[in-house]
């Protein structure tokens, strides 16, 4: 079995074939899919999916892009959904300093403010980290919740994943792991520890290569598997066997279906 900890499917991009989309996933082995909340009304509708389809759970959230309007209220209804029994983690939450579209000091406070959120609930945090790894991770040493977080389509170089291994943090890694341009990735994802990696799609964004130019969408993280195994000279199933087990420690006490 698979485990795709990162998909989009509470975007508009899914809403005309989403059944077709879960089933999909299914056919190709794909178990159990996390659902990231970017704001309050996606991190609702991740628990309206995670309640309508057995496969699916929820995070719930506000992305540092949409952090400017962040209030206090924002943060209650985020508490009282991260009690529903299918949310697995608080996310996707952290640092973007790619579109400069939020003040960095704004964007602290809210990821401090959803971290605290996260050790309060005994949640994971699923942690955005786009080109701000020493602002990101400043935070997170002060602040990492307790049940521990992952690093969302970590994208640094292996000083940055020793780094983060050392900080107890989970590396996660998407289809750019199958582009050709990324050596320095599938070198970071062969020497970290097989039990501190997670698979993703970033669905319907990152699609891997086999299918580029496509919607990426949860069964595709078949692929991202398929190189980490290559990458790492273990089979398919070591490698599904390893990353499903991570999936589940990190994001239990929910378990995937059998």
């Amino acid at each position: 079995m698979l485990i795709d900890t990162h998909c989009h499917l509470n975007l508009p991009d899914f809403d005309a074939d989403l059944d077709h989309v879960v089933a999909r996933a299914v056919t190709a082995g794909v178990g159990w899919m996390v659902v990231p909340g970017t704001n309050v009304a996606g991190s609702r509708r991740a628990v309206a999916l995670a309640e309508k389809y057995p496969e699916v759970f929820a995070a719930v959230g506000v992305h540092p892009n949409e952090a400017q309007a962040f209030g206090p209220e924002d943060l209650a209804e985020l508490r009282t959904l991260a009690n529903h029994p299918k949310v697995v983690a608080i996310g996707e939450i952290g640092i973007d300093l790619y579109w400069q579209s939020v003040p960095l000091i704004r964007q602290q406070h809210v990821f401090e403010a959803q971290l605290q959120l996260a050790a309060d609930c005994d949640k994971p945090a699923i942690v955005h980290d786009r080109n701000a790894h020493a602002e990101t991770f400043e935070i997170l040493r002060g602040h990492r919740p307790p049940r521990g977080a992952v690093l969302h389509a970590f994208s640094g170089d292996l000083a940055l994943a020793d780094a983060a291994l050392q900080e107890g943090l989970y590396l996660g890694v998407d289809g750019p792991l199958t582009y050709k341009k990324s050596a320095q990735l599938r070198q970071v994802f062969t020497a970290a520890p097989l039990e501190r990696i997670l698979i993703e799609t970033d669905a319907p964004y990152l699609t891997p290569q086999p299918q580029r130019g496509r919607r990426n969408e949860p069964a595709f993280v078949r692929y991202v598997a398929d190189k980490l195994a290559e990458i790492r000279q273990v089979t398919l199933a070591e490698a599904a066997q390893a990353t499903t087990a991570n999936a589940v420690r990190l994001f239990g006490p929910a378990a995937p279906p059998d």
